[in-house]
């Protein structure tokens, strides 16, 4: 049982909710499909179905998204059986918010849930392995003994019926 479903975090002009009706799905999908490394490309069903398929989705916006016109600046999503396993995944801040510490906020706020906050928590970086390493991450032990099926985006595409096929 998920101890608390929906949450508002506030700090100083930002905020990080976890009501996936307030996020902007058309920022969300700009920056996954064009600006990652990790995703570009991808199609805007699928952003939608990753995001409608996670446990938690983490929206960090400026002004308070429940009220006004709050602009989206950054995300994270997580899959997890809340008990054994978590993955976090597709995070990010706008480049112009940087350097304000909102990365460290938002995982904070992710890290601390208590039904994540003791799971094996898994992710994949290419460059932020000093902010992860903040909040308990680590290089896999025994890495010799984790598998991973690669992923296919033809069978993905395929089994959402995008218009690739």
């Amino acid at each position: 049982m998920v101890t608390e479903h929906v949450k508002l975090f506030n700090r100083d002009e930002y905020y990080i909710s976890t009501d996936k009706k307030l996020l902007d799905v058309e920022l969300i999908h700009n920056f996954l499909g064009k600006e990652s490394y990790w995703l570009k490309g991808v199609k805007k069903e699928l952003v939608i179905a990753s995001i409608e398929n996670s446990i938690f989705c983490y929206g960090v916006y400026e002004g308070d998204p429940t009220t006004g016109s709050p602009k989206q600046i950054g995300f994270a999503r997580v899959v997890s059986d809340l008990v054994r396993f978590s993955w976090l995944g597709d995070v990010f801040i706008l480049p112009e918010y940087r350097g304000r510490g909102l990365s460290k906020w938002l995982m904070s706020i992710i890290t601390e849930h208590p039904n994540l906050k003791g799971t094996s928590f898994h992710l994949a970086t290419r460059d932020a392995h000093s902010l992860y390493a903040q909040y308990g991450f680590k290089p896999l032990e025994w890495v010799e003994n984790s598998m991973a099926r690669p992923l296919d985006w033809h069978a993905i595409n395929e089994g959402y019926k995008t218009d690739d096929n």
